[in-house]
C-alpha cells in the first residue's frame, strides 16, 4: 500500500477541502483512466491541481530513477514485478524512440537526407539528368509564354505529373518528382547541428484550458510554487497571440495571419553554402536554408531563446511574446520546438482536442497525463472543432479559381492531374446547385436536379445525413479517400490559389474588386481549406453529424448568405483517441453535474474501475451566501420570463421595479445576466422609455456588456473603478447619492464565462429567467435529436422526428419547440443541462474566496416552486450542492426577500468590521 500523499508545495496553509482534492488527484492519477473533480470557483481549485499532479510527477520520477539505479538485475531489463504497467511500458517506449533516433542518424553529414531530398529546390549540378531536365523545362516555360497574351512566368504553378493508382490502394498515389542527385538541408547554417536531435521525451503533464487568459492564471498560480522554478514549463499558444511579425499582425483576422505565416516558411530561401565530401569521391550539395519571415532567419537566436525560457521558469503568453520582441526572433515557433524536453505544456483546448492540431504541434500523449479544466461543457467544444463550413461566396471563388486554372493549364496537365482537377469542379457545382436551387444554370450539369432531389422543398434550412445528401447530389461514385489524398500529395490547393492571386494581381480593377469580397469572405486559400474541411468530413460514418444546408436569405433580414455545414454530433471517437493513449485523463471543473451526460456522450463503454468523481463543497461559511429564488415583483407580478411572455412591457417594467429596490440595500456592485443582447436591449430601451432608468441611476452607474470581447475589458475597467471610487466616498460621507454601479452582462458571454467578481464588483448576482438556448437554431436540434437517439436503434431514431422538421427548417420557432416537446429523455435532459449549465456559470462568478460574499437572485416564478413539488429535472435540482443547500424560495410577496437581502448585508457589513 502507498504512502499518503504529502503536498508541501502548497504555498499556504491548506483548508480540508484543498487537502480532500488533492488526495483525490493524486490517487487518481495512480489509478489511471478517466477521472472528473469538481470544486466550486473560488476554492483554490487551479492551485490544487498544480500542487496535487506535479507532486505526483515529481514522485513517479524518483520512484522511476530508483527502480532503474536498483531493481534490475543481469537478464532482467524491465524493473522491479510492482511496477505499473503504464511505467514499464514508458521505459520501454522511451528506450525504443532513442534505438530508433540512433538507427535514423545519417550516415553523413549533420542535415536530414530525407527531408532535403523531397525539398526540390536544390539540385546536384553533375547529376547526368540536370541538362535534359534543363531543356524540357526550358521547352515548357516557352510553350506557356506563346499560349497566353500575357507574358507569365506561370511554370510555377505548374502541376508535377499525378499517378493516380487506380488499381492500388488510396495511398498509392505519387507525384513524380525528378530526383537530380542528392541535397541536404541544413536550416540552422553551416556549423549548427539539429539542437533537439537528441532530446528525449520527458513523462509530462498537459493541461489545457479554453482561454488564453486562463491560461496565463495558471502559470500565474505556477509561480506561486517552487515548481514554477524547478520544472520545465512551455506555454502554447495562437499565431495570432505569439506572433511578433508586425506586417503580419496587421493583417487583423487569425485565418490571415495563420496563411500569411506558412506562407512565409513556403518561401524558405536555399542557399548553397559548400560542397561536403562524401567519401570515395563522391560530393554532396549543401545547403542553408533562410526562412521568408525575418523572425526565423536566425537559428542561432532561435536556440538562444530556448535557452532563455529554460532559465527564466515558468512564463505565459505575454513573457514569451515580450521575450520574443526583445531578442527579435520568433515566439510561436520557439515555444512548440521546446515541447520534447519539456515536463508540464500548458496549451488551450484546440491544440490538445484536435487530432490534427496533436499532429501538427508532435504532441506525444502516450502514457502520458492530460488535465482538462474548465471541462463543464467539453463534449459541446469537441466536437464543435470537427464541424466544418463553407459559405456560397467561397464555394463561387474555389470554383472560379480550379476552373480558370484547367482552362490555363489543361494542356500541360497529366491525365491524373486533369481527372482529379474535372472531379473538384463536378463537387463544386454540386455544392453550389444545393444552395441554389439549381437557378444558376451556368454553374450547374443540366443532368442535375435538386428541386427534384429535394421533393420539390425550397426551405431556406434543412438537413441529411451524409450518404442523403452525397446520393441527392450524383457523387457517391466519388472516391473522396483518394481525392483527398490527391490534393494532399499534389499541392493542387496552393498551386491553385496561387495563380489565382498572381491573375488577380496583373488585372488592376480585378484586384479592387477581389480585395472587397476578400475581406468578407477570406483570401481563396481559406476558401479552398474550408472546402477540403468539407470533403474530409464527408469521409466520417454516415450517423456521425449531419450536413446543413443553409440557403441565402432575403436581403432584407440582413443575415449572411448561403452555406453548407457539417455538424459532427458524436465525440466518443474523437475522446477516445485520446483516452486510449494517455495513462490518466483529468476533466476538472467547478460545476460539471450532472456527469451522466458527459460520460454517455465521450465515454459510454467505460468501465467502472476506470472511472472516478469525486466533489467537495465551497470553503465559505453558510452566512456567506444569500440565494434566493423569487417568484414576485414589488408589485405583486409574478415573474415568467418565458420565450412567450418575458418581452411584454408589464414583465420588464417588473424586472426595471426590482432593480429599483436592489439598489437601496444592496452595496456596491450588481450584475445582472440576460438570456441574450437581444433581450437586454430591449429591456434597456424600455427602462428608458418609462423613466425607470433614470430612478435606477440615481443610486448607481449602469454599464453594459459590449458585443465586441475586445471592448470588454474596458468596461470591465470602468465599472470597477466607478465601485471603488463611490465606496471610498461613501466610507468618508453618510449622505451620498450614488453607492455603486450595475453591470448588465449577457450569458455565454465573455463576462459570464471567464471574469471573476470578487468583492464588491458582485455583491449581488441577478439571474433573469432560465436562458434556455434559441429553438431555431438547427444546429442545436440536430444535437438534441441525435442525444435522445442515443442507444435507440438507427429505424425508430429516423422515424421518431418526423413531425414539424419541415416547419422548423424554415425558421419557425414554435415547430422548433414541437420537437423539443417529443423528446421524453436524454435529448430533454440536455436542453435543459445547457440552460442549467450556463446558469450555474454564471452565478459562480461571485464568490471568489473564504472572506467573500454576495446574495443570488434567480428571478422567475420557475425557480420558486414548491419543493415538495418539484421533479427531478427541476431548475434547482441542477444548481451545484453548496448553493442548493442554502437556497431560500420566496414564493410570497417580494417584502420577504427585500427583509432577508436587508439583514445580509447588514450582518456581513458587520463581520468584515471586525
Amino acid at each position: 500500500m502507498e504512502d499518503e500523499p504529502t503536498f508541501p508545495a502548497f504555498p499556504f496553509e491548506p483548508y480540508s477541502i484543498q487537502i480532500d482534492f488533492m488526495k483525490a488527484l493524486y490517487r487518481s492519477l495512480s489509478k489511471g483512466g478517466i477521472s472528473m473533480l469538481e470544486s466550486p470557483t473560488g476554492t483554490g481549485k487551479t492551485l490544487s491541481i498544480i500542487c496535487s499532479a506535479l507532486q505526483w510527477l515529481v514522485d513517479r520520477k524518483h520512484r522511476l530513477k530508483s527502480e532503474a539505479n536498483h531493481a534490475q538485475t543481469p537478464g532482467d531489463g524491465n524493473g522491479s514485478d510492482d511496477e505499473p504497467d503504464w511505467m514499464k511500458n514508458f521505459v520501454a517506449n522511451k528506450d525504443a524512440a532513442v534505438e530508433e533516433k540512433m538507427k535514423k542518424k545519417p550516415m553523413f553529414g549533420k542535415g536530414k537526407p530525407d527531408k532535403g531530398r523531397n525539398q526540390g529546390s536544390c539540385r546536384n549540378l553533375l547529376s547526368p539528368n540536370f541538362v535534359e531536365e534543363g531543356i524540357h523545362e526550358k521547352k515548357d516555360s516557352e510553350n506557356l509564354r506563346e499560349n497566353n497574351g500575357v507574358e507569365l512566368n506561370d511554370e510555377e504553378f505548374l502541376m508535377e505529373e499525378y499517378e493516380s493508382g487506380e488499381e492500388e490502394d488510396a495511398g498509392a498515389g505519387k507525384s513524380k518528382r525528378k530526383a537530380g542527385g542528392v541535397c541536404i538541408n541544413s536550416s540552422s547554417g553551416e556549423e549548427e547541428e539539429d539542437d533537439n536531435k537528441d532530446d528525449e521525451e520527458e513523462l509530462k503533464i498537459y493541461f489545457c484550458s479554453r482561454t488564453h487568459s486562463q491560461l496565463s492564471q495558471f502559470v500565474k498560480e505556477l509561480r506561486k510554487t517552487v515548481f514554477g522554478h524547478e520544472m520545465k514549463v512551455v506555454s502554447l499558444g495562437s499565431r495570432k497571440i505569439l506572433c511578433i511579425n508586425e506586417e503580419v499582425l496587421k493583417l487583423g483576422s487569425s485565418t490571415h495571419i495563420n496563411e500569411r505565416c506558412l506562407e512565409l516558411q513556403q518561401n524558405t530561401k536555399n542557399e548553397v553554402s559548400k560542397l561536403k565530401n562524401l567519401g570515395s569521391g563522391g560530393r554532396i550539395r549543401r545547403t542553408k536554408a533562410s526562412s521568408g519571415c525575418p523572425m526565423l532567419r536566425n537559428k542561432k537566436l532561435q536556440k538562444q531563446f530556448r535557452s532563455e525560457i529554460s532559465q527564466e521558469g515558468a512564463l505565459d503568453i505575454e513573457d514569451l511574446v515580450h521575450l520574443g520582441r526583445r531578442m527579435g526572433t520568433c515566439p510561436y515557433y520557439g515555444s512548440r520546438s521546446i515541447i520534447p524536453t519539456a515536463e508540464i505544456v500548458v496549451l488551450p483546448y484546440q491544440s490538445l482536442l484536435s487530432k490534427s492540431s496533436r499532429e501538427s504541434l508532435g504532441l506525444n500523449l502516450k502514457n502520458n497525463i492530460v488535465i482538462i479544466d474548465e471541462a463543464h461543457n467539453l463534449a459541446d467544444s469537441l466536437i464543435s472543432m470537427y464541424d466544418a463550413k463553407i459559405t456560397s461566396s467561397q464555394l463561387e471563388h474555389v470554383n472560379s479559381h480550379i476552373k480558370q486554372y484547367l482552362e490555363r493549364f489543361r494542356n500541360f496537365l497529366g491525365p491524373g492531374n486533369r481527372r482529379y482537377i474535372q472531379t473538384l469542379l463536378v463537387i463544386t457545382r454540386a455544392f453550389l446547385q444545393i444552395l441554389f436551387n439549381g437557378k444558376d444554370t451556368s454553374l450547374v450539369d443540366p443532368g442535375h436536379d435538386a428541386e427534384k432531389a429535394f421533393g420539390g422543398k425550397t426551405a431556406l434550412d434543412s438537413s441529411m445525413a451524409i450518404n442523403e445528401f452525397l446520393f441527392s447530389l450524383n457523387i457517391d461514385n466519388i472516391n473522396l479517400v483518394k481525392l483527398l489524398h490527391y490534393i494532399k500529395e499534389s499541392n493542387i490547393i496552393h498551386k491553385v490559389s496561387g495563380y489565382g492571386n498572381k491573375v488577380a494581381n496583373l488585372q488592376k480593377v480585378s484586384a479592387l474588386n477581389d480585395s472587397r469580397e476578400s475581406s468578407e469572405e477570406g483570401s481563396i486559400l481559406s476558401g479552398f481549406r474550408a472546402f477540403v474541411d468539407l470533403l474530409l468530413s464527408l469521409t466520417n460514418n454516415d450517423g456521425d453529424g449531419r450536413i446543413i444546408i443553409s440557403r441565402e436569405k432575403p436581403a432584407s433580414s440582413g443575415q449572411e448568405g448561403g452555406y453548407l455545414k457539417y455538424v459532427m454530433l458524436t465525440g466518443e471517437k474523437i475522446f477516445s483517441e485520446i483516452v486510449d493513449q494517455a495513462h490518466a485523463v483529468i476533466l476538472a471543473g467547478g460545476t460539471l453535474q450532472p456527469i451522466e451526460e458527459t460520460k454517455e456522450r465521450l465515454f459510454p463503454q467505460l468501465t467502472p474501475d476506470r472511472f472516478h468523481f469525486f466533489s467537495c463543497s465551497h470553503i465559505i461559511p453558510p452566512e456567506s451566501i444569500l440565494p434566493v429564488a423569487l417568484s414576485h415583483g414589488p408589485s405583486g407580478q409574478s415573474f415568467d420570463f418565458s420565450y412567450s411572455s418575458r418581452s411584454s412591457i408589464i414583465m420588464m417594467e417588473e424586472l426595471g421595479l426590482l432593480l429599483c429596490n436592489l439598489v437601496t440595500v444592496v452595496p456596491e456592485g450588481i450584475v445582472v445576466f440576460f438570456s441574450s443582447f437581444d433581450y437586454e436591449g430591449q429591456v434597456y430601451d424600455s427602462w428608458k422609455a418609462s423613466g425607470i432608468l433614470e430612478r435606477i441611476m440615481k443610486k448607481k452607474c449602469i454599464f453594459r456588456e459590449p458585443r465586441k470581447n475586445t471592448d470588454v475589458e474596458f468596461v470591465l475597467k470602468e465599472y470597477k473603478e466607478t465601485i471603488d471610487k463611490l465606496s471610498n466616498t461613501n466610507q468618508k460621507e453618510d449622505h451620498v447619492p450614488q453607492n455603486g454601479a450595475i453591470l448588465l452582462a449577457v450569458v455565454g458571454g465573455k463576462i459570464s464565462e471567464g471574469i471573476n467578481f470578487s468583492d464588491g464588483m458582485g455583491r449581488c448576482i441577478v439571474m433573469v429567467g432560465l436562458p434556455y438556448p434559441s429553438p431555431s437554431d438547427i444546429e442545436l436540434l440536430e444535437r438534441v435529436k441525435h442525444i435522445e437517439g442515443l442507444g435507440v436503434s438507427n429505424s425508430s431514431r429516423s422515424t421518431k422526428f418526423s413531425v414539424g422538421d419541415e416547419q422548423h427548417y424554415s425558421g419557425d420557432v414554435r415547430a422548433g419547440f414541437a420537437i423539443l416537446r417529443s423528446c421524453k429523455h436524454r435529448g430533454k435532459e440536455y436542453y435543459e443541462n445547457l440552460c442549467m449549465k450556463t446558469v450555474n456559470q454564471s452565478i459562480g462568478r461571485a464568490i471568489r474566496h473564504i472572506n467573500d460574499y454576495a446574495a443570488i437572485l434567480l428571478v422567475d416564478e420557475r425557480y420558486a416552486s414548491d419543493p415538495s413539488k418539484r421533479s427531478l429535472s427541476h431548475p434547482t435540482n441542477k444548481l451545484p450542492q453548496w448553493i442548493k443547500d442554502r437556497l431560500v424560495p420566496v414564493t410570497g410577496k417580494y417584502g420577504e426577500a427585500h427583509r432577508l437581502l436587508h439583514q445580509f448585508f447588514k450582518l456581513n457589513k458587520k463581520r468584515g468590521r471586525r
